[in-house]
């Protein structure tokens, strides 16, 4: 898995959820590296073939065990990390949604050790990159502005 990921010839696309409801979000504590043992938003690689879209709805359900509904884009940004020799090790280009729960119950899946919902007023309580915090804000401003899908 890693190989793939590690020093990439290019950057890799790869999607994010900011799952909201009722005030919640949800936080995963990822199993690998990068950002290993650390808590994060729901997300993965797109894999040739798919659109955003329906990669983020694989990884949702991969990552958290819910089904989800796409909203509207939150921010689309990069992450880079590099290593002691200032190679680039890890090269991502993140493309974060809002989403919101259709079905399903919050479990950990694949990629991560736990899946929990949080309260948007503790996500100083889980040391999130500011990144993470600053897109998980304007992903719950963004989800009280936007109308929820019809079904």
């Amino acid at each position: 898995m890693n190989a793939r990921r590690e020093y990439p010839d290019r950057p890799i696309v790869g999607v994010g959820g900011v799952i909201v409801d009722e005030g919640k979000v949800v936080l995963v504590r990822r199993k690998y590296e990068p950002l290993k043992g650390h808590w994060s938003l729901p997300g993965g690689m797109v894999e040739i073939g798919e659109t955003l879209e329906t990669a983020l709805i694989r990884e949702m359900r991969e990552e958290t065990g819910l089904v989800v509904d796409v909203g509207p884009v939150i921010e689309v940004f990069d992450r880079i990390t590099r290593d002691e020799d200032r190679r680039v090790r890890y090269h991502f280009v993140l493309v974060d949604y809002v989403c919101r729960r259709t079905e399903g119950a919050l479990r950990a899946g694949s990629d991560v050790d736990a899946a929990i919902w949080v309260d948007a007023e503790n996500l100083a309580e889980y040391s999130l990159t500011d990144k993470a915090t600053s897109v998980i804000q304007r992903g719950m401003t963004l989800a009280r502005e936007a109308p929820r899908p019809v079904r």
